[in-house]
């Protein structure tokens, strides 16, 4: 991993971060948008984030992700925010959430399995491989 600043990546983490808070101000009422899409787009804001900063191997940070997301939806299995004294409704909260759904795992699956798809057949100019 070597940093590099990517101004291409930053906005577009800025982007999806924006969609991220419209998606839990805005369309909260829309379930299958709250519920379901904000955990697939989140995964990717976690991607364009690191890219932002650092080059890295693009299949070990989408696996690093995947792992990633999935021990925080493990440590809500055991309310782990609440553990760490975070009170509810705080930002901490919120951002590490308070409820295990295993359908949050395979939202961030398909996050991660859009991130390939993307990286390996969209834009394969954008693989570097970096050990």
């Amino acid at each position: 991993m070597k940093f590099k600043f990517s101004l291409k990546y930053f906005v577009a983490t800025i982007v999806i971060f924006l969609v991220e808070v419209l998606i839990a101000t805005k369309l909260k009422d829309i379930f299958f948008v709250r519920a379901y899409l904000g955990d697939v787009i989140v995964v990717i804001l976690l991607y364009t984030f690191v890219k932002s900063f650092f080059i890295v191997n693009n299949q070990k940070l989408i696996l690093g992700i995947l792992a990633f997301s999935c021990l925080i939806e493990f440590a809500q299995f055991f309310n782990i925010a609440e553990k760490l004294g975070f009170q509810q409704g705080s930002l901490m909260y919120i951002v590490i959430g308070n409820s295990f759904s295993w359908i949050d795992i395979l939202c961030y699956v398909a996050g991660c399995l859009l991130l390939f798809l993307f990286v390996k057949f969209i834009n394969p100019k954008e693989e570097i491989n970096v050990n």
